[in-house]
């Protein structure tokens, strides 16, 4: 029967500094090799998926912004877009409480960099996005995105999302990012309705993690692996500990499961 196994980017397939182990690139091929499907599964929307180091490890799809876009073999298969009325109403809100935004799609990200003072993580997304990165101010009438992220600090935050509750699901990496999902959507309710479009059963799913945003995906699939990088919490939602990424972890995770030899 026809398996699939999940991954998680940041932290699973890459670190911070967008390191590939050759074990990975090498796991993932006799995966796919071995006739089982491997999916990208992660809170970037596809267009912050951009790296040719990324997609040539040869993916047959991809569930992106926290479950709100699926595609495998290239063709779209489901894609939950934000309505702009509604988010130029959470944009006041967070304007409200001086937390800047990065607005997420399928093809551009939105931000405006100067609102994030230096801040590291919208250096790397300026960074990696390039010209598919727009201000988010004057582009109103094409704005197109499924989820979006903020930054703010330990006293406002909890504001916010106070507000903003009744309207979304929150991944909270710390006070300065914070994830905004449309409710009801994450990583394990792309997996469920990926596996139902494709025919594959729940017992024959597999998921990589490391983090808070894979707490969902790796309770959800029958065998979620932590990454021995990954968080107190992933570890403990997980089935199974691996490798950190560094040392081989993915690919002696698909080992364990027999997934490959």
């Amino acid at each position: 029967m026809r398996k699939a196994v999940f991954f998680d980017i940041d932290g699973t397939i890459w670190d911070e500094h967008s390191f590939i182990p050759k074990s990975t690139r090498e796991g993932i091929r006799k995966l796919r090799e071995n006739g089982h499907y491997a999916f990208i599964c992660t809170g970037r929307t596809k267009g912050f998926i951009r790296d040719q180091r990324l997609l040539s490890l040869g993916f047959d799809g991809m569930i992106a912004g926290c479950g709100t876009y699926i595609e495998c073999d290239g063709k779209e298969l489901f894609y939950q877009k934000l309505d702009n009325r509604k988010v130029v109403d959470s944009l006041a809100v967070l304007r409200k409480y001086h937390m800047p935004v990065i607005l997420e799609g399928k093809e551009y990200l939105y931000m405006d960099y100067e609102e994030f003072a230096g801040n590291e993580y919208a250096k790397k997304v300026k960074g990696e996005m390039s010209e598919y990165l727009l201000p988010i101010s004057g582009n109103e009438s094409i704005w197109e995105i499924s989820k979006f992220s903020a930054a703010g600090n330990e006293e406002t935050y909890p504001l916010a999302l106070k507000e903003l509750e009744g309207e979304y699901d929150f991944l909270v990496h710390g006070p300065h990012a914070i994830e905004f999902v449309p409710r009801g959507f994450s990583k394990a309710s792309g997996i469920a309705k990926a596996c139902g479009l494709l025919g594959v059963r729940k017992e024959d799913t597999y998921a990589f993690g490391d983090s808070v945003n894979d707490l969902q995906m790796l309770s959800f699939v029958a065998h979620g692996i932590a990454m021995g990088n990954g968080t107190k919490d992933a570890k403990e939602a997980a089935e199974y500990v691996t490798a950190p990424l560094r040392e081989d972890g993915i690919y002696q995770g698909l080992v364990h499961y027999g997934l490959i030899s």
